[in-house]
């Protein structure tokens, strides 16, 4: 059924005034693919405004809501972050987009909605209290450690990560007990083995309490769709138009998922169109094969509007798919050719340093034009190490090598963590309301009434809602007490008293635990005292921050998966450790020996190149392809002087890390 409308000029033109300055106006490939509404792939090179071009296309399709039998629009994107700022940019001028039937989230939450929760409610009468993997894990954990010398126990004892096993446990549609979703399967419901009957004893008394992983949220949406194959037709029905945006993050799951519902065929009364770019399918993991098989048509967006042409010549050959007339044409103005930094033994902690000196002579010189606009980051594929033999190997080097305090645990917003104090250091301090500080502390307290093993209904979790609810009902006056501590908590956190604040709620916490019967913190403890006492306001600079500065501006250190989607004004990649293939001088194993050819110019050939190649390949490409203005790139000289020493000079500039720093250039 083709729509009955078109997108015209005039409302491109619409579009341009809302999201480009002044005076710039959309491409011909651009408008190409924002007037066509028919199913299709999009295939974008870094920085063409892919994510802009779908917005055009969303605030277009604002005006011709509502849709004929009041049909609605999905987006879905792979992250929050990235859905957040879909809303952002839209929400004050596609207020209809933002209502029923429209649905705008990520793959997650849409399977949680519309297939998993109501699958749930259908079996167990309730809504599930938590669909959190970290909340899933910390419960499963507690059942290990419980459990009886066992055929189940037994079994675990002998497997390599009994714990890890019992935390990724998943139903299939057949009854199997998975090692997560895309997973093998370990136990078969076949035979009723006792092991596997008290495996999925322990999996449903999880389920039943109310606590899923993300996995089984899919778990269950596939059991929804086997059980009632109409929802199919239903959901068709409900959206018109499917926009899947960053489609190469999504895993295997989430594509068959997405298939299964709204397949791209005769009879499927949905349009999808899905939008990213495959050369970077890092997300999930960094994999050579891809879950995104291309439709029968594609489009294309060959113009990069971050990058500049010198940039892009480099980045062109490291892409693995290409496609016809595939090309990364840079049109940023930046003139800045790529440098390869070439250190030492000795002089690799100082290859950040010598960075910041070089973004600084330049920005001084003028020569970095979006020095103020974007950020400065340092970027590695692995960060960190696990063995001490491989910390102390001075051959393998990893992200903390080149800048020692680095630690991925730093920055991270999570929905649980170990003690209370990083409840309150690491809650999302760019945007904070009181409301989601009060979230977050509401949630350190029910961590407390799980590890307590406090249960309602003899052995239900509490959830924020059940907690408040409860405790309105059976102690009104401590209810209102802890309304009003919430408040005091949560502007204390705003205003940065931290130290107060945490203070205070280890004074509250025994208030709370006896009000069921608790007189004395037992399991909690760790939780609550794990750290040191904090007698003046905490503020660790930061443990939220991987930042090295020393030149007057901040550079943060970080992975090259939390970059993926950024723009930078200048970027240092550094090569790292990955694997070994080989012995000897042919051994490989640093992005600089798989890929010696793509950085001498040869473009990368898809159907020759191994498993390890590809995946160094797409880390490169997306590492590479973040900076505006200046990409520089880390490689030891014994592997500059054995394998690159005939790079192209018209195409880098190859300086030596020196200590002390000479000028940029020299």
């Amino acid at each position: 059924m083709p729509p009955v409308f078109e997108i015209s000029i005039g409302d491109i033109k619409t579009a341009e005034a809302i999201l480009l300055p002044s005076g710039k106006t959309f491409n011909e490939e651009r408008v190409d693919f924002i007037k066509d509404i028919d199913t299709l792939d999009l295939q974008a090179v870094p920085g063409s405004g892919k994510t802009t071009a779908l917005l055009a296309k969303l605030i277009a399709l604002e005006n011709k809501l509502p849709l004929e039998y009041g049909k609605g629009i999905l987006v879905l994107s792979h992250t929050n972050a990235a859905v957040d700022e879909i809303k952002k940019k839209l929400s004050g001028y596609c207020p209809k987009l933002f209502s029923y039937p429209n649905f705008i989230g990520t793959i997650q939450s849409f399977a949680d909605e519309f297939l998993a929760i109501p699958f749930y409610v259908q079996c167990y009468g309730r809504k599930p209290i938590r669909i959190d993997n970290e909340i899933f894990q910390e419960i499963a954990d507690n059942y290990y450690r419980k459990m009886a010398n066992t055929a189940a126990k037994q079994w675990l004892s002998k497997q390599s990560d009994p714990e890890n096993i019992m935390r990724n446990l998943v139903f299939d549609l057949d009854g199997n007990l998975k090692y997560g979703i895309n997973g093998g399967i370990l136990l078969r419901k076949a035979g009723g083995s006792n092991t596997f009957k008290q495996l999925a004893g322990i999996k449903k008394s999880i389920l039943e309490a109310g606590f899923l992983n993300y996995d089984d949220a899919y778990s269950l949406a596939f059991w929804y769709l086997q059980a009632y194959p109409g929802i199919v037709k239903i959901l068709q029905k409900r959206f018109r138009f499917v926009f899947v945006d960053e489609m190469q993050d999504m895993d295997t799951h989430q594509n068959t998922l997405l298939e299964q519902i709204f397949h791209p065929d005769a009879n499927s009364e949905s349009i999808v169109q899905r939008i990213g770019d495959k050369n970077q399918a890092i997300y999930n993991s960094v994999k050579s094969a891809d879950v995104w098989e291309d439709r029968a048509t594609i489009r294309r967006l060959s113009d990069s509007l971050r990058l500049s042409p010198p940039i892009s010549k480099v980045v062109q050959p490291f892409a693995i798919h290409k496609g016809e007339n595939y090309t990364v044409n840079g049109v940023n103005n930046s003139t800045l050719k790529p440098h390869i930094l070439v250190y030492t033994n000795e002089t690799l902690t100082q290859v950040i340093p010598y960075f910041s000196k070089l973004v600084s002579d330049y920005s001084d010189d003028g020569a970095l034009p979006n020095f103020k606009r974007y950020p400065i980051k340092a970027i590695a594929w692995n960060t960190e190490w696990i063995k001490q033999a491989e910390i102390d190997d001075i051959d393998k080097i990893r992200l903390v090598d080149y800048f020692p305090g680095f630690s991925k645990n730093k920055s991270k917003v999570k929905n649980d963590y170990g003690n209370l104090q990083n409840y309150l250091l690491y809650y999302d301090k760019q945007t904070p309301t009181l409301e989601s500080v009060r979230k977050q502390i509401l949630n350190a307290l029910l961590k407390v009434l799980r590890l307590e093993q406090i249960y309602y209904n003899t052995d239900k979790h509490f959830g924020k809602r059940k907690l408040l609810d409860f405790l309105k009902e059976s102690y009104p006056v401590p209810y209102e007490e802890l309304k009003l501590n919430l408040y005091n908590w949560s502007i204390g956190m705003i205003r940065e008293q931290t130290a107060t604040v945490l203070t205070s709620i280890k004074e509250y916490i025994p208030v709370l635990l006896a009000l069921f019967g608790i007189t004395e913190i037992h399991h909690s403890r760790n939780f609550i005292f794990g750290v040191e006492e904090v007698e003046q306001e905490i503020t660790e600079e930061d443990a939220v921050q991987n930042i090295y500065s020393r030149e007057g501006f901040p550079i943060e250190v970080t992975s090259v998966h939390s970059v993926k989607g950024q723009t930078h004004c200048a970027t240092l990649y550094l090569e790292s450790y990955y694997y070994k293939d080989g012995t000897g001088a042919n051994s490989k194993s640093y992005e600089s020996q798989r890929l010696s050819g793509q950085f001498l110019g040869t473009e990368l050939n898809e159907t020759t190149a191994g498993e390890r190649i590809k995946q160094s390949a797409k880390m490169t490409y997306v590492g590479f392809s973040r900076p505006t203005d200046l990409l520089c790139v880390a490689v030891h000289k014994t592997r500059f002087d054995a394998l690159l020493f005939t790079i192209n000079r018209d195409d880098w500039d190859v300086l030596e890390v020196s200590v002390p720093f000479t000028a940029a250039g020299t």
